[in-house]
């Protein structure tokens, strides 16, 4: 079967030929059809785990993926050969990944796939909805409550907006361009800010006494919680929490996307429903991950798939 991978850190990731793997106790095989390029193959690609977490190489890149069951492993119950799924592949050390024809993947790693959820959005659901998910129920927000949403046009940001609306909250979302402006607003965002400038400024212009919460997805994480008012709450996919934020008066959580069965269940079914979209910019074939790595690294507008098969 093709899987992509590195064998060294800033090297193009290639396609090669490797040994189909076999499901184990507890595990399916997925024939994956689309998955999708995170924060997390970049940060691989770059060498930036080294010292962070285990790892052997090649290392297969990608963690989100869709596709049908084509074998069940040992003490599998509830799925079956031709079920259509999605999730999370989270194997350690990192060696394998879902930018190949087929996985291995624990049950607890992923969920059927209602009819309602097509294949690409699926594929490309799991680890930002995951965060935004996580993220947002720990903010908690109420009806009228504002929330800033710092990273909004990408996976996890275009998510949580929604997610924070569906709270009633009144979402801030950061956002340059008039094109990803309207990428914002149509997700649901009421006001815009640009992080092209002076990004703390713009927010205390809007909120001189601070808004009620942070979702810190991209910036400079210690200076956008001084935007929260007291008692307000700071959730960062970057790593910044309690021991940063320390004698501010507010709640930080460190969220980490670890996907369970019933995270992923609620994300498919507002994603069936019509209730989330999944926003995708540009899709990829498994031939040209490289060139959806660096377009990702640049800079994309929601998220950016891979067409496995």
């Amino acid at each position: 079967m093709k899987a992509v991978s590195i064998s060294e850190f800033n090297a193009d990731p290639i396609a090669r030929d490797v040994a189909a793997p076999t499901p184990g106790g507890g595990e399916v095989l997925v024939d994956v059809e689309f998955a999708s390029v995170n924060g997390m193959d970049a940060m691989t690609w770059a060498g930036y785990i080294e010292g962070m977490m285990p790892y052997q190489l090649p290392i297969t890149l990608g963690r989100d993926f869709s596709g049908t069951v084509s074998a069940l492993g040992a003490g599998v119950d509830g799925l079956a050969v031709g079920d259509p799924v999605f999730g999370m592949l989270m194997s350690m050390p990192l060696h394998e990944g879902t930018f190949a024809e087929s996985i291995a993947v624990p049950t607890w790693g992923l969920t059927k796939r209602p009819d309602g959820l097509d294949a690409k959005s699926a594929g490309a659901l799991a680890l930002a909805g995951t965060a935004a998910k996580t993220a947002i129920d720990a903010l908690a927000p109420t009806t009228g409550q504002t929330v800033l949403i710092v990273g909004a046009t990408g996976g996890v940001g275009a998510i949580a907006i929604q997610l924070a609306k569906s709270q009633g909250a009144t979402v801030i979302a950061t956002a340059a361009t008039p094109d990803e402006v309207a990428f914002v607003r149509d997700l649901g965002a009421d006001e815009t800010v640009d992080y092209r400038g002076d990004l703390a400024a713009a927010v205390s212009a809007l909120y001189p006494d601070g808004v009620d919460a942070v979702l810190h997805a991209a910036g400079d994480g210690v200076t956008l919680a001084d935007l929260v008012a007291p008692g307000g709450r700071f959730a960062s996919t970057l790593g910044v929490g309690p021991d940063q934020l320390a004698g501010r008066g507010i709640e930080a959580t460190v969220v980490m996307a670890i996907p369970n069965s019933e995270t992923l269940a609620a994300l498919a079914a507002a994603a069936g429903d019509g209730t989330l979209r999944v926003p995708i910019g540009n899709t990829y074939p498994l031939e040209q991950v490289a060139q959806a790595l660096k377009d990702f690294a640049s800079g994309t507008v929601g998220k950016v798939a891979v067409a496995v098969r």
